[in-house]
């Protein structure tokens, strides 16, 4: 079993997980998600089973007490604080979706914290176009309408095949959110509308890897390939991107955590 522990600072409590026994330190920053990754730390912990030599992974969640707004800008000097608080320095970072816009701001907020920065089906700007998934997922989530809401976010994020594949799984873990759960998501969804660091973006100085997909529903690809507009100029950028596994690769395409794994172990 994968244990659940708690960051204590004076200003908030944040709960993460740690596994692996390797020297190098990999902080990994989940996207939005509609219930807490924290409830799949197992699952988490077995697909990172191959980094698990080389690396001692930390997978940190949102605070717990969320305020009404919160901002990615907020999340991510929180997550930067807890990051200090652990009495880690110089970590590699990977990013997915929500959790790439806040790598992205801590590598620029925090240099002296960031080896390396992979970022994952994430974007440096939200344009208004881009909104449509986000504020349909708000209105199911404030409706309270937990099983709408996870048969939509699954639908959005995955591949058909993948989605109809585990349709009924999907229907039977929405059974377990909460209302919590509900506000919790409206609070963090909200957070991604309107954000932009684009002008920001060559303040990232650490080796980079950006990973996107073509069909991407929730952000499209153009979010990523705007990054490498920014960063591309660099030698240490690097981009991949994939075709038809949806918006969370990160999850569905087979060779993704080996990517990740050559890219923070290259000199």
């Amino acid at each position: 079993m994968t244990e659940i522990s708690t960051i204590k600072t004076d200003n908030f409590t944040m709960d993460y997980f740690k596994f692996g026994t390797g020297k190098k330190n990999l902080v990994i920053i989940p996207g939005l998600s509609v219930q807490s990754v924290m409830g799949a730390a197992n699952t988490v912990a077995a697909e990172y089973k191959t980094m698990e030599e080389d690396f001692t992974i930390y997978v940190i969640d949102r605070r717990s007490d969320i305020p009404e707004k919160y901002s990615i800008q907020d999340m991510a000097k929180d997550t930067a604080e807890a990051i200090k608080s652990l009495g880690l320095d110089k970590v590699s970072i990977f990013g997915a979706s929500q959790g790439g816009m806040i790598a992205m701001l801590i590598a620029i907020n925090y240099p002296e914290l960031v080896e390396k920065l992979v970022l994952g089906s994430t974007s440096s700007h939200i344009k208004q176009s881009q909104e449509k998934v986000l504020d349909y997922w708000i209105e199911l989530a404030k409706n309270k309408n937990a099983h709408l809401l996870y048969q939509q976010f699954a639908k959005d994020i995955y591949p058909e095949e993948i989605y109809s594949e585990y349709i009924d799984y999907f229907n039977d873990v929405s059974n377990s959110v909460t209302n919590r759960d509900l506000e919790r998501f409206v609070i963090l969804a909200s957070a991604i509308k309107g954000f932009d660091i684009s002008d920001d973006l060559k303040k990232i100085k650490c080796p980079t890897l950006a990973m996107g997909v073509y069909e991407d529903k929730v952000l499209d690809s153009d979010a990523t390939m705007e990054i490498a507009e920014n960063l591309d100029y660099r030698p240490d950028f690097k981009l991949f991107m994939y075709i038809g596994y949806g918006h969370a690769a990160f999850d569905t395409a087979p060779d993704y955590r080996d990517r990740i794994r050559k890219f923070l172990l290259e000199k």
